[in-house]
């Protein structure tokens, strides 16, 4: 099963322990698609909540609602996980814009310490 970057798909993150994102909910496919060509047994994956927090950039990314996400969701950037490719449960939600990309990819140098 090939993954796309920048796909968002329906991810089981159950069990989850502590702070971490649980249940059955849409996450972004953060991974390169050299790895996702290949079939590479883990994914890395950014999961979305409903729980949308104004302002609070780089932690979160806000996508408006659209086609499969009837609601308002916040990538959640400081939750970033790999996981194994057979909790990833379903096709592709939605595709996330290169505007949009890019917005979260700064996010994510800031959280690693890449942009200072």
């Amino acid at each position: 099963m090939g993954f796309k970057r920048g796909d968002v798909h329906l991810v089981n993150f159950n069990p989850s322990k502590g702070t971490e994102a649980g249940k059955i909910r849409p996450a972004l496919i953060i991974q390169c698609n050299e790895l996702n060509d290949i079939d590479h047994p883990s994914t890395l994956v950014l999961p979305l909540t409903t729980q949308v927090h104004a302002n609070a950039q780089p932690l979160r990314f806000n996508l408006a609602a659209r086609e499969a996400l009837n609601q308002s969701s916040d990538v959640m950037i400081d939750q970033a996980r790999a996981i194994d490719n057979q909790r990833i449960t379903s096709e592709p939600l939605i595709s996330l814009s290169k505007l949009e990309m890019a917005a979260i990819e700064q996010y994510m140098k800031i959280i690693l310490g890449f942009e200072q």
